[in-house]
């Protein structure tokens, strides 16, 4: 059974600040899993927002967001895209992390991978201009 999160639209995920929060620290739980299993020996990293907003610039979530964005906000977007994919059921943690272990390096390569296939799936409407 998944929460009922009280959100309207692409919009209201990317900048939601509570998601953001608890999608910062999936994010290094994610990744550093994927480190773990890619190098066999138990890792903790902490994902910097640099490689987020990357992540988010190549899989067109940056596109979504405001023109003048800052960093710290594009990599919490991306935070709350994926923690909510998570919650809602469009994605699995195992799924995150095969990605990542694919992709392995540059690590924004992975989390961008994640990112498109996040939107793919999600039926929500469109940003308006």
């Amino acid at each position: 059974m998944t929460p009922h999160l009280n959100l309207s639209g692409l919009d209201a995920i990317l900048l939601d600040k509570n998601l953001a929060k608890l999608g910062d620290s999936y994010i290094n739980f994610l990744y550093s899993m994927a480190l773990t299993v890619i190098h066999g020996v138990p890792n903790g990293v902490k994902v910097s927002d640099r490689v987020l907003a990357e992540a988010a610039r190549e899989s067109g979530v940056r596109d979504l967001l405001p023109k003048r964005t800052p960093r710290g906000r594009v990599a919490d977007a991306m935070e709350s895209l994926i923690v909510y994919s998570l919650i809602k059921g469009y994605m699995e943690f195992e799924e995150m992390i095969r990605i990542l272990v694919e992709a392995e390096d540059p690590p924004y390569e992975g989390f961008a991978r994640i990112a498109r296939e996040i939107l793919r799936r999600l039926d929500l409407p469109e940003k308006s201009s």
